[in-house]
């Protein structure tokens, strides 16, 4: 829907952006300024760091332009209707978008305290937050520091995934995507040493130190960008690790329970959120705890069916149109109100 017979203008700063950049913040944000493109929108994406890309491109009518086409956002920015950013791009873009008097949203990833004073100064019009618990936390902190000015709107956008996108036949690994140390590669690889006979797939993730065991039993892949991770990985994964030390939503088991596969899981807050009553949690320091739910779901076929069936039906309850809907609704009533 444009607003008046006219799309909206919206301008999104970000450092990264599929497919080159392929954590889970980005494809988020992809999602939800996707999802504006089909309302009929006009979205453009300006990166801050440079890439290998030279030229602007479009993803999903998302036209991304790469700092090294060395065209000026700030124009861009002056021109727009909204200004959208997150994380790193949040003080520059506010300060962009407080200059030329337009709109802030603040797409929030994680509970750290910087991401809640990014967005604390009184330039944000619209936060966003990927889960119930991440409200909940950013409601604490402005309790605890009254001298910072709340965003004058607030929306729970649950990182959207769209189950057909991700739906496959399970494969017979067991997998891990993103092998840092924060992420569970240490855990990883001592498992893969425990169950030689195991059949394991560690995929590269786009930040951090990978930990990539050199094991016949461990296949690695190189980092795969969003639209290929059904076919190179979710097709040949029977379980999914998550044994992550922090995670604030998890939208990798997402993904994987869209086919029904398994996922096995550090108890954060947002993976409880995310997973709910499908998840199998085992806390992250429990080696012992993670070879034995492996070695159960792959030898008790009766207890594996039963964990995917879970997984399928919280898959169901997670689609994102509702969430979707309800972020266009916020973004266009920023310049009809």
């Amino acid at each position: 829907m444009t607003l008046g017979g006219r799309a909206m203008q919206i301008v999104a700063r970000l450092h990264g952006y599929p497919p080159r950049h392929n954590a889970g913040a980005e494809w988020m944000v992809h999602s939800m300024l996707r999802a504006l493109v089909d309302r009929g929108h006009d979205v453009s994406v300006w990166l801050s760091r440079y890439t290998d890309d030279r030229e602007p491109y479009n993803l999903d009518g998302v036209q991304v332009v790469p700092l090294e086409a060395r065209l000026d956002a700030g124009s861009a920015i002056r021109k727009a209707d909204v200004v959208v950013s997150h994380l790193e791009n949040v003080p520059s873009a506010g300060a962009l978008a407080r200059g030329f008097g337009r709109p802030l949203v603040v797409v929030c990833h994680n509970t750290h305290l910087p991401s809640f004073r990014q967005m604390a100064s009184g330039d944000t019009a619209l936060a966003v937050y990927n889960s119930q618990w991440m409200h909940r936390e950013s409601e604490l902190f402005f309790t605890e520091y009254p001298k910072s000015i709340r965003p004058r709107q607030s929306l729970i956008v649950r990182p959207p995934v769209f189950a057909d996108e991700y739906r496959t036949k399970p494969g017979d690994r067991v997998t891990l995507i993103n092998c840092n140390e924060d992420k569970g590669g240490l855990l990883f690889e001592k498992l893969a040493r425990r169950m030689p006979e195991t059949q394991f797939l560690a995929v590269r993730g786009a930040y951090g130190e990978q930990i990539l065991p050199e094991l016949p039993n461990v296949e690695i892949l190189d980092h795969v960008p969003g639209h290929e991770m059904r076919e190179k990985v979710y097709s040949r994964t029977k379980l999914l690790l998550m044994p992550s030390s922090y995670e604030s939503w998890g939208r990798a088991g997402v993904e994987a329970m869209a086919s029904g596969i398994p996922v096995i899981a550090h108890p954060t807050p947002g993976l409880c959120e995310s997973l709910g009553e499908a998840g199998v949690f085992v806390d992250l320091h429990d080696v012992d705890g993670y070879e034995s739910v492996i070695r159960k779901l792959l030898d008790q076929r009766a207890e594996y069916q039963l964990v995917s069936k879970r997984a399928k039906a919280r898959s169901a309850e997670l689609d994102p149109t509702g969430d979707l809907n309800a972020w266009c609704d916020a973004m266009e009533a920023l310049i009809t109100t």
